[in-house]
């Protein structure tokens, strides 16, 4: 690793002044995907800006239908949540499955979307839930806040306090994991509102990163059952081929997730 300048935060205001005190500054929360790129010389920021020490940015609050994930909140303490797993079981079941235990208990929320790594298992549930993701500037819609592979609408220096989600109807996610790094191979979310409008997100096959499967949306709009999924046909030309998994085989896991997710939904 090269030479870096570490602050440890104490506040929200506090980091964002720090980062933006640095040449090359970097937020540092969980540091799954930053501190291994630092130690292979892929990444040399000159200052690391520690996030585990801002209350503001952790904790979990239930609150009518909206639920509230600090961004320094581990993936082990939202797997573990009561809250959560009463108002939107699909993401304790997603978290809990995210890498092993001991990424689960380093890594953050924040941290994954804001990394947006296009094997990720996040950004498909936040993009199935509609979420807003909640900066020390702005809110900005899942829609709005994925942008492409590695890339999101984050601004330099902005930095990712709270993601807020509405309670959905229904939910459920299932992924094919690499038995490895146990990223998505292919992972699908599916979200069913109170009003019968659905969204369903896919990680890990996108050639561009997550995405929403607008004719799967339409079909369990209709009927939300796995059956309804039976006639669709998912285009494997913008999805990703590598030395895992061809284009074509993605494109069937799509549809194969996306049914157990509906199933584990109910």
């Amino acid at each position: 690793m090269y030479a870096t300048n570490y602050h440890r935060a104490s506040s929200v205001e506090d980091a964002v002044q720090l980062v933006s005190g640095g040449d090359e500054a970097k937020f540092l929360s969980g540091g799954q995907t930053l501190l291994p790129t630092m130690k292979q010389r892929l990444a040399a920021p000159s200052d690391l800006v520690d996030l585990r020490h801002v209350a503001a940015m952790k904790g979990i609050s239930v609150n009518g239908g909206t639920i509230r994930i600090g961004a320094a909140t581990t993936h082990a303490e939202v797997a573990n949540s009561a809250e959560i797993a009463a108002a939107c079981p699909g993401l304790c079941h997603l978290a809990a499955h995210i890498g092993d235990p001991h990424v689960r208990h380093m890594g953050t929320i924040g941290g994954s979307i804001a990394n947006n790594d296009p094997a990720a298992d996040y950004p498909a549930g936040l993009l199935a839930l509609n979420a807003t993701i909640v900066t020390n500037t702005r809110s900005i819609s899942a829609d709005d806040f994925f942008t492409g592979m590695f890339d999101t609408a984050l601004e330099e220096g902005e930095l990712i306090v709270a993601v807020e989600i509405t309670a959905p109807a229904k939910c459920g996610y299932a992924k094919f994991p690499n038995p490895a790094s146990r990223y998505a191979l292919t992972g699908v979310f599916v979200a069913r509102q109170g009003d019968g409008s659905v969204r369903v997100a896919v990680t890990g096959a996108g050639s561009d990163g997550v995405f929403r499967q607008a004719e799967m949306e339409q079909a369990l709009a209709s009927d939300f059952s796995a059956t309804a999924l039976d006639g669709v046909s998912v285009d494997d030309s913008d999805l990703m081929a590598d030395i895992h998994a061809s284009s074509a085989y993605r494109a069937n896991l799509v549809k194969v997730m996306a049914k157990r997710a509906v199933t584990a939904a109910g």
